[in-house]
């Protein structure tokens, strides 16, 4: 019999600096902390629209070199947004803390992607809504994103589920 998850409810990573980790996240995402635990020199963190309890740990192991790309371990994280316009504003956001790396569209998703300050690269992800994959549905192309296109398309258009709903 298999595991039956629903979801991957959260990622840990091995940091140089806590708190230069931790202002990062609060800078990018608004992230909360949660929770710390100095004997392990590690931080919890929690998405301000997230439901869970957190969603990011942070344990600080000090400086080190960076792993090099392509090597076996991770490759990237990928957090979701409700809209077109998230993502939109989620590009200007890491770009301005000159995090920003690139973008693609992978047909039912679209994608900016982005490098926290140990180089971890992660993915800001928006979803098209399900009965749009189409072809998609089986295929995850790497393809040139025109995220101006994007959001006159699809402007207004929420399609990430379970969220705490938006303060008015």
């Amino acid at each position: 019999m298999t595991i039956q998850a629903v979801r991957l409810n959260h990622a840990v990573l091995f940091v140089a600096d806590v708190e230069r980790s931790i202002a990062f996240y609060q800078a990018a995402f608004g992230a909360e902390i949660v929770a710390r635990e100095p004997r392990a020199n590690a931080a919890f963190l929690r998405m301000p629209r997230s439901g869970n309890h957190h969603d990011l740990g942070l344990f600080g192991v000090g400086a080190q070199a960076p792993r090099r790309p392509g090597a076996i371990g991770l490759y990237h994280l990928a957090w979701q947004v409700d809209t077109i316009e998230d993502l939109e504003q989620a590009r200007m956001t890491l770009a301005e803390l000159g995090a920003y790396s690139g973008e693609s569209s992978h047909g039912a998703t679209k994608s900016v992607y982005a490098k926290d300050p140990d180089g971890n690269e992660f993915e800001v992800m928006w979803m098209l809504p399900k009965e749009h994959w189409g072809d998609y549905e089986n295929a995850a192309p790497v393809e040139r994103l025109d995220l101006g296109s994007e959001v006159d398309r699809w402007a207004g258009v929420r399609t990430a589920s379970e969220l705490i709903p938006l303060e008015a």
